[in-house]
């Protein structure tokens, strides 16, 4: 006999529960790399959160 698997059975019910959490956390940090990688040095330089942090 089969063992159970609850895996799929888990994995649907989840989806269908956490795929507006999950699609939205795709596109926050998509939106934050393509910001964070278009930032030049210049501007870098002039961010107040650059000069308070050091970084």
């Amino acid at each position: 006999m089969r063992k159970f698997d609850p895996w799929p059975v888990f994995f649907r019910r989840e989806w269908r529960r956490n795929w507006p959490f999950l699609v939205g956390f795709a596109i926050t940090g998509t939106l934050i790399t393509k910001m964070t990688l278009n930032l030049s040095d210049e501007e870098a330089a002039k961010s107040d959160f650059v000069k308070r942090h050091h970084r």
